[in-house]
């Protein structure tokens, strides 16, 4: 049952692995302090801010929103922690309400890693504050508790942050502010009021916040908070959970939209696609919404319904949310099939202590008894998983045709009315993600762009192993043919003239793959061959690199050199280490390394043993790229809640020509837009 607490009342906290829900009317900054047993911060990084998000145990999100979701894992805070503040402040500077009595009474809720509610606060009765100390998790003999706290300041995060002993609270503040500042620079803008028909007009939205490679499986690295998914989704139910996610990339909206309130679900009878306690969050503007449904009948998935201010960004930040979903149901289930386990052991350990027991019947019921308790839970579990299963891929049915091209597979009839885009979309996928629990229920894998990391298609063989390939050379082609799908649709989703591509081959072996790019044209030149290829294209985008910086760092970008191409480049790298000296080798980590932030990008088809005689020279270049496979293999771990995601790589249907048709459309448009 949920505690719904008053200020200055607490409640014990069963679990240590938790989510803080936040949800406002308007963009607000979410933070969070760590402090000793007298609430004194020691230092700025005892602070998780915009700024900073990760301290041990605990991450926040980097930009203000409506809705933060917030990861706490109180087991991996320091001892000397005895303390974690949730601090809600006004955002400066961007515009907005400047006190709390202008806004909505935010609204806090602490959950378990199964989307149970634990406790909630709404924080009222706030004026001229600009700053407030929501809640504190805090720990007593031992135990953790919450506590509703709700102490507001006038002075902001400055007078907040001093008041819990932290010395250098002023200089922090102004560094949150700043950081916020930049974010809500970036982010999308709010759409336009709804009019009094029901319409709204067309609104383009100003570019979305950068890239956040930071994270799951997802987007290639460790996870991050922050996701404002508010879509149909599981309401796990499994058991103790051990571990926690936070999904993926930082793409929060300024404020929240989605569709109308669902009715509350509930336990038994048919599947209910409700998405859990959607009605604690702040009134949304609207949303595409589905017809209601009859009484007594689940709600609709529907494709959008998560918050954004266009359907691309709602489409993106539902995706997320699916993957959050699958990530926790299947920690769930397996946490509860891991207690089945030990408890079957513990109860078998005991009747084995006995010695009475070991002979005879009574032992023989005692061990039934436990393998059938075991069954029983295990069964229970998996029951719970596959209602939700049954949910996701009932809105993975719904999402998956409605995705725009640079959300959609090579199958999706989308590609068929293929236009070349007029602006950037917010992200690409990549692929699939599944696990083994639901391996039939694919999860896009969306990256957002501009890139932030280069790519490595490994073309070695894989963990997972794929039977149908005997031989290397096969494996190698397929690799560069999961290149050139790469390539052709950062090409397609790239206005005209704002994408290049170069290609290195420097032994011909990937003259077939490379067809589809050198026959329509859309290649800057033909594929380098031979060493003196490999050293010129190294030489100009080096030379390329070297020149935006030098722009970039002296604030003089108008001086590049007439004619100077401005658009994202690629470098497609096949066979590596064929061709490459040791100067090239150096060109190359060199471009891993500088490019992405110049919009110089990579994307290598290698096999790393193949590059075994560098040694640890070339250690760095492989982990600054992001690994994706030719074959379906599991590499892709999310350290959260240690799952391994299975990737599988985005190939063209056999037979199809829906590759040649983009390429040959991009072609046209670049000839047009040099005329």
């Amino acid at each position: 049952m949920t505690a719904e607490l008053v200020r200055g009342q607490n409640h014990p906290l069963s679990e240590t692995r938790l989510e803080i829900r936040v949800s406002a009317g308007k963009p607000i900054v979410a933070a969070a302090t760590l402090s000793d047993e007298h609430g004194k911060v020691h230092g700025v990084e005892w602070v998780a801010h915009p700024g900073a998000p990760t301290q041990p145990g605990l991450e926040v999100s980097r930009q203000a929103a409506a809705e933060h979701r917030l990861a706490v894992d109180l087991d991996a805070v320091a001892d000397a922690v005895h303390r974690v503040s949730l601090l809600l402040a006004l955002p400066t500077g961007v515009g907005g309400p400047v006190r709390f009595g202008a806004v909505a009474a935010p609204f806090v809720a602490v959950t378990g890693l199964d989307g149970t509610e634990v406790a909630n606060y709404t924080v009222t009765g706030l004026d001229t504050e600009s700053a407030v100390v929501a809640l504190e998790l805090y720990r007593r003999q031992g135990a953790w508790k919450v506590r509703a706290i709700g102490q507001g300041y006038a002075g902001g995060l400055a007078e907040l942050l001093a008041d819990q002993g932290l010395a250098e609270a002023h200089r922090l503040a102004g560094d949150i502010n700043e950081a916020v500042t930049q974010g809500v620079a970036r982010s999308v803008a709010a759409p336009p009021p709804r009019t009094a028909d029901g319409d709204r007009s067309r609104h383009t939205a100003a570019p979305a916040l950068g890239p956040d490679n930071s994270g799951s499986p997802y987007s290639g690295t460790s996870p991050q908070t922050g996701s404002s998914y508010t879509g149909t989704g599981p309401n796990t139910g499994h058991g103790p959970v051990p571990t926690g996610h936070t999904g993926g990339p930082e793409a929060t909206p300024v404020d929240p939209s989605a569709g109308p309130q669902p009715s509350t679900s509930t336990s038994g009878g048919p599947i209910d696609y409700s998405h859990p306690r959607r009605q604690n969050a702040a009134p949304p503007p609207p949303a595409p919404t589905a017809p209601p449904a009859r009484p007594g009948q689940p709600a609709t998935p529907v494709a959008g319904d998560a918050s954004g201010w266009s359907m691309d960004e709602r489409l993106y930040n539902q995706v997320w949310g699916m993957f959050e979903d699958l990530a926790r149901a299947t920690a769930s289930y397996r946490s509860a099939v891991d207690f089945a386990d030990s408890r079957m052991e513990k109860e078998l350990d005991q009747v084995l202590s006995d010695p009475r027991a070991r002979i005879g019947g009574q032992g023989d019921a005692a061990r039934e008894a436990a393998r059938a308790k075991h069954t029983q839970l295990v069964d229970q579990a998996r029951a719970a998983l596959d209602r939700d299963l049954a949910q996701l891929t009932a809105e993975s049915d719904v999402v998956e045709p409605a995705l725009p091209a640079a959300y959609a597979r090579w199958d999706n009839p989308v590609w068929h009315g293929y236009r070349v885009p007029m602006e950037l979309p917010m992200a690409l996928r990549l692929g699939d993600l599944h696990l083994p629990e639901s391996a039939e229920l694919r999860i896009p894998m969306l990256v957002r762009l501009p890139l932030e990391r280069g790519l490595w298609i490994d073309s070695g063989r894989t963990g997972a192993g794929d039977a149908s390939f005997t031989d290397s050379h096969d494996l190698r082609r397929l690799a560069l043919e999961t290149a050139v799908a790469h390539a052709a649709r950062l090409l397609a989703v790239y206005p005209a003239g704002e994408f290049t591509v170069h290609a290195i081959d420097p032994a011909g072996s990937g003259v077939q793959a490379l067809a589809p790019l050198v026959q329509t044209g859309v290649l800057a030149s033909p594929p380098a061959v031979g060493a003196a290829g490999v050293a010129d294209v190294l030489a100009r985008l080096t030379q390329r690199v070297d020149l935006v910086q030098m722009a970039v760092r002296g604030g003089a970008s108008d001086a590049l050199p007439p004619g100077f191409d401005t658009s994202q480049q690629l470098l497609i790298v096949n066979d590596f280490p064929h061709g490459f000296d040791d100067r090239a080798v150096t060109q190359l980590r060199y471009l891993a390394d500088e490019g992405p932030d110049v919009g110089v990008h990579l994307m290598m088809v290698a096999d790393r043993e193949d590059a075994a005689g560098y040694g640890p020279l070339l250690d760095p270049l492989w982990r600054s790229l992001l690994r994706l496979t030719a074959v379906p293999d599991d590499h892709l771990a999310d350290p959260w809640v240690g799952h391994c995601w299975t990737y599988e790589p985005p190939l063209v249907p056999p037979g199809s020509q829906v590759l040649q048709q983009v390429l040959t459309q991009v072609a046209a448009a670049r000839r047009d837009l040099n005329r």
